[in-house]
């Protein structure tokens, strides 16, 4: 019983000191109010009730040319092919779901890049809900302007995370609005698992799945998703080299917070994964891995002109890891999420032509 005690005393604590120096001081018990209990399976299996019929059954893609380039057979989990055009409209339905009504009268806001927003606007919209986005001044105007489209209310605020995180926890004290944390959250994490719950019913015979990291929601929902289904599978998260803090996070087993980031994947411009979702990480994920911004841009034009698909950045960088770290995977059943296709034609045949 004692020793129960002490140790939740210290996660507790631990949450307390990581949050004091990461955010700031004003906004931390705004912060603490939205601590949860880390999510169970079970979640995961209510939230693919709860979500079922408003989200697509995404396919799982194949192409032989992949294949015999990296001696795998090797299916894409097409989220780009998701509503909103990508992964997160899982958990912004999951979560504004089980709001209260009071919550809901209230309107949401959360802080997002670009598709945690769309996924937020359009989960509001279909609930009748007010929404407000704060997204950073650099967002892919793309995504500003699909976010809008779905209803929400746009407001720029700086360019890291914790710029837009703080501002938009001002804009929750001053008017009471209900946050929809993009990655942080028990519901969050739960309806990104409903993506690890298609995988392995697609695919019974995979051997490892590739997931992007940039807060960590889907890593850590289908993390849990698959172990509890499959324990033999192996979980593997993956990141660019400009942007590694989930990777030396998990390597010195504790939470690594960046002062800034730099890649092209606006995905993973977050300065830390979030604390939830870095415990499911450490139990329940096998390895990381890390790409270039260049290895994104080869595997964002092979799927243009081999496959016949648009992907954004963080959407290719799992599918990357299987030609970059080729060694790993060869002869095996290789699953790679592709996360998001959220990008403009302008931003598209950029990244492409000047690689």
């Amino acid at each position: 019983m004692i020793v129960c005690l002490i140790a939740g005393y210290k996660r507790f604590r631990s949450k307390i000191l990581y949050h004091l120096n990461t955010f700031n001081i004003s906004n931390n018990l705004l912060y603490f109010s939205m601590i949860k209990n880390m999510p169970t399976f079970a979640d995961i299996e209510q939230a693919v009730s709860r979500i079922a019929g408003d989200i697509h059954t995404t396919p799982l893609l194949r192409s032989r040319t992949f294949d015999a380039q990296t001696d795998t057979h090797t299916y894409f989990k097409a989220e780009n092919l998701q509503r909103i055009g990508a992964f997160k409209i899982r958990g912004a339905f999951n979560k504004i779901r089980n709001l209260t009504d009071d919550e809901k009268s209230r309107g949401v806001i959360t802080f997002s890049s670009g598709n945690h927003g769309q996924a937020t606007a359009l989960a509001a919209r279909l609930a009748k809900i007010k929404s407000i986005v704060v997204m950073p001044e650099n967002a892919r105007a793309s995504k500003r302007k699909a976010t809008e489209e779905y209803g929400a209310r746009v407001i720029l605020a700086g360019s890291t995370s914790e710029d837009r995180y703080n501002h938009a926890m001002e804009l929750h004290k001053e008017f009471g609005y209900t946050v929809i944390p993009p990655y942080d959250d028990p519901f969050i994490i739960a309806g990104q698992g409903t993506c690890g719950i298609e995988i392995l019913n697609q695919l019974p015979g995979i051997d490892v799945v590739l997931a992007p990291v940039g807060g960590g929601g889907l890593i850590a929902g289908c993390a849990l998703a698959i172990k509890t289904m499959q324990p033999s599978v192996r979980v593997i998260g993956v990141e660019t080299e400009g942007a590694d803090d989930a990777k030396q996070s998990f390597k010195q087993k504790k939470l690594i917070r960046y002062e800034m980031t730099s890649t092209i994947a606006d995905g993973m411009r977050n300065l830390s994964v979030g604390d939830l979702n870095f415990e499911m990480v450490l139990k329940y994920v096998d390895d990381m891995l890390t790409v270039s911004d260049a290895d994104v841009i080869t595997m964002m034009k092979f799927f243009f002109e081999r496959m016949k698909i648009v992907v954004e950045p963080t959407g290719a960088v799992a599918p990357a890891a299987v030609r970059v770290h080729g060694d790993m995977f060869k002869g095996k059943n290789v699953c790679a999420i592709i996360s998001g296709g959220n990008i403009g034609a302008e931003d598209f045949c950029s990244l492409i032509n000047h690689s």
